[in-house]
């Protein structure tokens, strides 16, 4: 993101007829709190009111309530939440909205499109049954109480129904990224040691069969472990002629596995404190990190954020880009189904056939919410407006997004094109240690572009200067930290304590190091600067890839940009640019000293890039971020390890030959 000075301005007011439409409005009305920073000033010097109060008011159900919010007798890295307290979240997002006499129970859960234009919809009393089945099936293969299951799964409904039916039964659910290969995939597989995964016989992406089983079976022949694999028929390879599968005794398809299961199955009470979910960070830097979440935080954060944050109502309709493999796939599922929403689930790539293909999805579906990465909005704004003008998206009312920091024009873009003019954009920052958001603006707030309003409630959040200081009111950037613990917030590490304690604990005593750069700005505007650990250093001053992108992003020439830091014999660090023209604009030698020139006139000379090389795409995960180790790895020529999770590999070799 750029400077604060290029976002000083209020664009967003929301009417007053909204504001007291919303759901925190409501919150505070009943609780005596006159203003939302009121309201996050509360709910995090009294956690244990706030905490406290959301499971009831929130409709949450316990099977046996807990004897204290929280327990921290062993410090704020091991906070026992709601201890005593016995749940499972399946009864809360499927069970009690299925049950017979509940106006919920043919509400759709679902509504899914693949990229063929195949449409699906999936009552609450089809996901209850459907759920049942895998947890006998589950059961019948001697699945229990804290075992571990893989989804390597296509997007297709039936992810659901095997995340619940893995909390029916109280195993542990391990998400896998569709988008993954051999590597990646065994990691998980290996550190998690499954003995069933889920998987399918493959997807569509951009009109091309991709498989996923053949990717399975090598990995599982590199980890071990699996005993079960379950087949979910997607492609209909099985029928045809000219694609064959292999099979071997692990092997099972869905339809004999689960689909010849009873329909019955009760639903096992969990302590609050039991893991229910074990997701890996994405890999795209480093070794994956093992992270649990428990029945009671992976249910009320997302609760509280859906409810709260993205003003869920019944009748609504839940969109947000993702994959199951993902932190924001189940967070979606379970921050939904909380309250018996309906959530829309796609299959393919966002441009194809055409690139109006989301927005024909939201006027088709009439979506409510709508959730997305900047990079992927920055892609689509690439082909012009007309794509998205020509739809009506005034279903609209909460836009998100998350996953990196802005640029103001993608921000306004967004905001101008997508959302009318007068829709909220709810962008949220926490990550998959925490289930959940740090920051997110309330829907009831004034924006600025590119701004995450301030710390999400229930989370006490700060930014600190290299010595743990607080420095927030002091306006400068800093470490965006967690003070005390959250419901969601990881339990540990899968591999032990000893690397938790060291990722996220050591920095500054009894405080969580979350690694990204912040700032709030004079109005109260927060503000992220991307990863504290990306930060280039050139001649020992530092400044942030995003912000020498979101200065490339601002000229009229540039539609995308990544910035890396590469060895310099002078300067020690050097920034090198690559950026993606807008198609107005050809590239050559003026334009590259022009984007030279302006960047160190934003940033200053020595963050001028000592190369701008131009270039067709960057390579990203199939959730739109963009994989800067690999970028760097392509212009220094090093080895950054396994890029399995590169959507697009064919943009490496694109980058080698633009260096």
């Amino acid at each position: 993101m750029d400077s604060l000075d290029e976002v000083d301005e209020v664009v967003h007011e929301p009417t007053r007829e909204f504001v007291e439409s919303t759901n925190v409005a409501q919150f505070m009305e009943a609780y005596g709190v006159d203003s939302v920073d009121e309201l996050r000033e509360r709910s995090t010097a009294d956690l244990d009111w706030f905490w406290g109060e959301l499971p009831d008011y929130l409709g949450l159900e316990f099977f046996e309530d807990y004897d204290a919010v929280r327990e921290r007798t062993d410090g704020p890295q091991f906070t026992d939440w709601y201890p005593g307290a016995e749940l499972n979240v399946a009864h809360n997002t499927v069970d009690r909205h299925a049950a017979a006499g509940n106006g919920s129970r043919n509400h759709v859960a679902c509504i899914w499109e693949g990229e063929d234009g195949e449409v699906r919809q999936q009552t609450y009393h089809d996901l209850h049954r459907q759920a049942n089945r895998v947890a006998n099936a589950l059961d019948e293969r001697g699945i229990g109480k804290g075992d571990t299951v893989g989804l390597y799964m296509p997007m297709v409904p039936e992810v659901q129904s095997i995340l619940y039916g893995i909390f029916k039964v109280g195993a542990v659910a391990v998400p896998i990224f569709s988008g993954f290969g051999v590597e990646a995939t065994a990691t998980r597989i290996e550190d998690s040691e499954c003995s069933v995964v889920f998987t399918g016989d493959g997807f569509l992406r951009r009109g091309d069969r991709v498989t996923l089983k053949d990717t399975l079976d090598d990995a599982i022949e590199q980890a071990g472990h699996v005993e079960h694999t379950v087949v979910y028929e997607r492609l209909g390879i099985a029928d045809s002629a000219d694609e064959t599968l292999t099979w071997t005794r692990r092997d099972e398809w869905w339809d004999e596995a689960v689909g010849e299961q009873p329909a019955t199955f009760e639903t096992r009470s969990m302590d609050a404190s039991d893991p229910c979910m074990l997701l890996y960070s994405s890999g795209t830097t480093g070794k994956p990190k093992g992270i649990v979440h428990t029945h009671a935080g992976a249910l009320v954060q997302p609760a509280k954020e859906i409810h709260f944050g993205f003003d869920q109502k019944p009748g609504d309709r839940f969109f947000w880009v993702s994959d199951i493999g993902w932190m924001m796939g189940p967070w979606t599922l379970i921050g939904n189904h909380a309250f018996a929403g309906t959530i829309v689930m796609y299959e393919g790539a966002p441009d194809h056939p055409e690139p109006d293909r989301f927005w024909d999805l939201i006027e088709e579906h009439g979506v409510t919410q709508f959730g997305i990465s900047p990079t992927a909005i920055r892609a689509l704004r690439k082909y012009g407006d007309e794509h998205v003008d020509a739809h009506d998206l005034s279903s609209l009312r909460v836009l998100g997004s998350t996953g990196e920091p802005w640029d103001p024009e993608s921000w306004q873009w967004f905001y101008e094109h997508v959302g009318g003019g007068d829709t909220p954009i709810v962008n949220i920052s926490g990550g998959t240690e925490v289930f959940g958001c740090f920051l997110m603006p309330m829907p009831t707030e004034s924006l600025k572009p590119c701004t995450l309003g301030g710390p999400g409630l229930g989370m006490d959040i700060d930014i600190v200067d290299e010595d743990g200081r607080s420095i927030r009111d002091d306006h400068e950037r800093g470490y965006l930290v967690a003070r005390s613990s959250n419901p969601a917030m990881t339990k540990s590490l899968w591999g032990g304590d000893d690397r938790y304690l060291d990722e996220y604990w050591s920095r500054f005593e009894d405080v969580w190091n979350h690694g990204d750069w912040a700032q709030m700005d004079e109005d109260g505007f927060w503000f992220l600067h991307g990863r504290a650990d990306d930060a280039i250093n050139v001649a020992g001053r530092k400044v942030g890839p995003a912000e020498v992108e979101g200065a490339l992003i601002d000229h009229d020439a540039v539609n995308q940009a990544a910035a890396v830091g590469v060895p310099d014999d002078t300067t020690g660090e050097a920034v090198v640019a690559y950026v993606i023209l807008d198609e107005a604009f050809p590239p050559n030698d003026e334009l590259r000293e022009a984007l030279r020139e302006h960047v160190g006139d934003e940033h200053g000379k020595p963050f001028r890039p000592r190369e701008v090389l131009f270039v067709d795409e960057f390579p990203k995960t199939q959730s739109g971020k963009i994989i800067r180790r690999a970028i760097e790895g392509a212009y220094t020529g090093e080895d950054v390890g396994d890029m399995s999770s590169i959507e697009n590999p064919d943009a490496l070799e694109a980058l080698r030959d633009a260096s």
